[in-house]
């Protein structure tokens, strides 16, 4: 039997079953066992031509099928395969800052960083690095937070920070940097403020603004590292790409739930984000943490990893993730490391680059945002003031929730029939095809897919989305249900 890995962001397709156990004597005759047992998996593993999709990696051991035998790898009994979807050893032999940049530390500083002088791998060669140093951290929600808060804590001499986004009662779960007091605030302020709190003596750029391919360059170009905690696959390519054309390593780290990812992502020594994922999945096949949930430390452990990996740039030395991925199961507390080779036909590190320029490049269709808009264009929305007009007027609507069970305990919609998104397809014959149907979920994105997924299936009745999912009834309709 060989045991088979389920992530995940993967287990809605698989009755949230983690390990199986399937008989096999090859790649292709597992993931093909896998599809028989569980035909849902086929929706997220295979493209309409039942071509595996690129943004999952099969792993046999550590090793990556696309460096064995690809789908015919062969298997023996007991062997794991593991499936890596986008939700890595080596180090550099010398460290990024140069001795003409390194600078001098003052009596203060020598107490501040003691610890670190302490450490022969640091010393004061490496400290007088890090006091040099500018790094920009992209997004300050789970990740950037340990990651500002640490590169502060041991005297990285320039931090950048850039978020859009606004603290969120939500965020505080996690995004320790953050407080009660800071609701509505900025995060990029929030966060330089917090910053100043541990360390006075650490310069803080801050950047209120969308990273986009019109700014990306002119950002990115002014730092010597680039950590990246952003939570969507547009900004995850940009700043791949970005800091590949301009030379520059990205620390990467993404989570979900209960799973983290981390390596170092640097042309110059090794792969980059788009030798291991040259494609990122379907738009809303993969729930953001904002659906999904995440627990609370996790941001703290692979934020911190990622830290410690941009300290080993910076003093050089150590084996940094560069050539390597880092995945983490929290729940199970079981890391697993697995090889990352460069990708000879990588369209901007290969051998025939066709990516030169950000500006040319639209991030949006590759990560399926405008294909979705197209796709979402002739699903029907319901606003929730309209349901609840039809509701009070007696009107026969059947509500499906396809949230997961345990989600909605934390909030139930009234009369709802719950059937979780990886169950609509077998489940169709429990609607009636003669009356609409509404689906819900928490911001109205799962719903969209629900639709579509019928659809796929051949269920013909008529179907609804209800418009920003659940929130919005919480918002519009019934306010004593809460938001979350």
């Amino acid at each position: 039997m060989i045991k088979v890995l389920i992530p995940t962001t993967l287990r809605s397709f698989t009755d949230q079953n983690s390990e199986l156990l399937l008989e096999g004597a090859t790649v292709r005759e597992v993931i093909a066992a896998l599809a028989d047992e569980y035909p849902n998996t086929k929706k997220a593993i295979f493209d309409e031509n039942g071509v595996p999709r690129p943004f999952v990696n099969i792993f046999v051991g550590e090793n990556n099928i696309k460096k064995l035998n690809g789908y015919d790898t062969a298997l023996k009994d007991g062997d794991t395969v593991m499936l890596i979807p986008a939700i890595a050893g080596g180090a550099p032999e010398k460290s990024l800052i140069s001795e003409e940049r390194a600078e001098k530390l003052t009596n203060d500083e020598i107490m501040r960083y003691s610890r670190h002088l302490l450490l022969k791998e640091i010393g004061v060669k490496g400290q007088k690095k890090l006091k040099a140093a500018k790094v920009l951290i992209v997004g300050l929600g789970g990740l950037g937070t340990p990651l500002a808060q640490y590169l502060a804590a041991v005297g990285v001499g320039t931090l950048g920070l850039i978020d859009f986004d606004e603290v969120d009662s939500s965020n505080l779960q996690r995004q320790v940097i953050h407080g009660t007091r800071d609701v509505g605030r900025p995060k990029v302020a929030s966060a330089k403020d917090s910053i100043k709190q541990i360390n006075p003596l650490v310069k803080v750029e801050t950047y209120n603004t969308m990273l986009t391919a019109e700014n990306a360059l002119e950002i990115i170009e002014q730092y010597d590292v680039v950590a990246d905690a952003s939570d969507n696959y547009k900004t995850r390519y940009l700043v791949n790409d970005a800091c590949v054309l301009l030379g520059k390593p990205d620390v990467f780290g993404a989570m979900y739930q209960f799973e983290g990812q981390t390596s170092v992502y640097y042309a110059k020594e090794g792969p980059c984000y788009r030798c291991m994922y040259p494609a990122p999945p379907p738009a809303g096949l993969v729930p953001s943490c904002a659906e999904g949930g995440v627990i609370g430390v996790l941001p703290g452990i692979i934020g911190t990893i990622q830290a410690n990996e941009v300290i080993k740039l910076i003093v050089g030395g150590g084996e940094s993730l560069i050539g390597r991925l880092m995945v983490l199961d929290a729940w199970k507390m079981r890391f697993r490391e697995l090889k990352i080779d460069k990708d000879p036909d990588c369209p901007i590190c290969g051998k025939h680059k066709t990516i030169t320029e950000l500006e040319e490049y639209d991030y949006e269709e590759f990560c399926g945002i405008k294909k979705q808009q197209e796709e979402e264009a002739p699903v029907e929305s319901i606003t929730a003031k309209e349901l609840h007009r039809r509701l009070v007027a007696g009107e026969e609507i059947t509500i499906v929730d396809v949230r997961e069970p345990h989600e909605r305990a934390i909030v139930k919609f009234p009369n709802a029939k719950v059937i979780p998104i990886g169950q609509l397809a077998r489940r169709q014959n429990e609607l009636n095809p003669d009356i609409d149907t509404v689906f819900i979920c928490k911001e109205g994105k799962r719903s969209i897919l629900a639709v579509n997924t019928l659809r796929e299936a051949g269920y013909k009745g008529p179907m609804y989305n209800l418009k920003d999912g659940i929130n919005t009834w919480a918002r519009d309709v019934d306010k004593t249900m809460p938001q979350y």
